[in-house]
């Protein structure tokens, strides 16, 4: 049961973060007309920077997928949490209205990590 439950849990995770990158490359979602002045300051540099936006949504994409294939989730939870903590830390600095499904994501990330450390014990080793 938990593996099913680890399964649906990480497809519905990679499959957000798979439409937040193509949303970086096709701008399907349009960007909300009340997102706060600070936040728009914070974003400002991702626009400046022609390589930044791009390699995020890359990365989101990359991640997504390796997320939802059970083979390779290990190295998707690794490749997303980079991107996880910018999130949470965005979402704790600059305005704080997505908090909620930040730390639930944050927490999906980190159960996988946890779930998966056996993979990850021969990268720490010396």
């Amino acid at each position: 049961m938990k593996q099913k439950i680890i399964f649906v849990v990480s497809v519905l995770f990679g499959l957000m973060f798979l439409n937040a990158g193509l949303n970086k490359f096709f701008n399907y979602m349009p960007i909300p007309e009340d997102i706060p002045e600070n936040l728009l300051k914070v974003m400002e540099p991702f626009m400046n920077i022609g390589w930044l936006l791009p390699l995020t949504g890359l990365m989101e994409i990359i991640g997504g997928i390796l997320f939802i294939i059970p083979k390779t989730r290990a190295l998707g939870a690794v490749v997303i949490f980079p991107i996880m903590v910018g999130v949470v830390l965005t979402n704790t600095v600059n305005d704080t209205s997505g908090m909620p499904i930040a730390l639930v994501l944050l927490a999906i990330n980190l159960w996988v990590l946890i779930e998966n450390k056996e993979k990850y014990r021969p990268m720490l080793r010396k």
